[in-house]
């Protein structure tokens, strides 16, 4: 039975000291999950990462750009939300009424509106619709983790243009390749127009077999790709395990959930990979 572990907090007024679990301030850490092909597990690495990284101690905020609402759903967010980050980007809700407060840090939810949001007939630095959203709470937070539909549009230029770091899923199979030239292209125009400090910390292979010639196939050409983009595949893999897809289910993250899976014990190798990257491991 799911359990719904948040509460709205724009129910209540709004205090610095309610966002900041730890006290202080800090300039966050921004950090995308992005690939345009869906069914990759974009979503289950940025509630990986979330939750992770908050289980270390840090201030997170969970940013759902995928109109299919799923980032909210696989940290507990439930579905009636008063408020989403459409209503925060369209300006029409301050942000600090849109956030929901969870187990694994705050949210700002989505749902299907995002799809047809009108924010491409902005005209005026449309790029940085998000970046000018969330400004005012920014600072309140250690990182924040967005998670991007499965496209190439507006919401992910979006994302790309506010963030320090980006990180590309992909399932160990050959249609995972399909469009990453493309990827490519978005990420160099993001780089040369808007956010040249974009780092593209590397590709994380899902659904891995190293026992596959496929795997292995992908993986080799994965590396090529990474090379023309000035990054890397990461050494961790991420293999296929159904505690990641049940957990959500049961209104837990993955960790907490079914902490001995294959799959749970590669995230969680995964970001001990990137601590010192993200610069996770400074303060702990």
């Amino acid at each position: 039975m799911r359990s719904n572990p948040c509460i709205n907090s724009g129910q209540i007024p709004f205090d610095p000291n309610i966002i900041l679990y730890f006290g202080g301030t800090a300039l966050s850490i921004i950090i995308t999950v992005s690939n345009q092909k869906g069914g990759v597990g974009k979503t289950t690495t940025s509630a990986a990462l979330a939750s992770g990284i908050y289980m270390a101690g840090k201030r997170v905020l969970g940013i759902d750009l995928d109109p299919q609402g799923n980032l909210g759903f696989c940290l507990g967010a439930g579905m009636a939300n008063p408020h989403t980050i459409l209503d925060v980007m369209k300006g029409t809700v301050p942000v600090h009424r849109a956030l929901v407060r969870c187990d694994y840090g705050d949210l700002l939810v989505s749902d299907i509106t995002l799809s047809s949001s009108g924010l491409d007939k902005v005209t005026v630095n449309r790029e940085f619709i998000l970046r000018d959203a969330i400004k005012p709470v920014m600072d309140f937070y250690d990182y924040i983790i967005i998670d991007t539909p499965p496209a190439l549009n507006l919401l992910t230029v979006n994302a790309y243009s506010v963030s320090d770091f980006l990180i590309i899923p992909m399932a160990s199979d050959i249609l995972s390749l399909v469009g990453l030239a493309q990827l490519k292209e978005t990420i160099e125009s993001v780089r040369e127009s808007f956010n040249p400090g974009l780092n593209v910390l590397g590709i994380l292979l899902t659904r891995f077999n190293p026992r596959t010639l496929l795997s292995r196939d992908v993986l080799e050409m994965a590396g090529q790709l990474a090379g023309q983009i000035h990054s890397k595949v990461f050494d961790t893999k991420i293999r296929a395990g159904v505690a990641i897809a049940e957990a959500p289910a049961h209104g837990e993250s993955i960790f907490s959930y079914n902490p001995r899976s294959a799959a749970v014990k590669d995230y969680l190798k995964f970001i001990d990979e990137i601590a010192s990257d993200i610069h996770l491991k400074e303060d702990l």
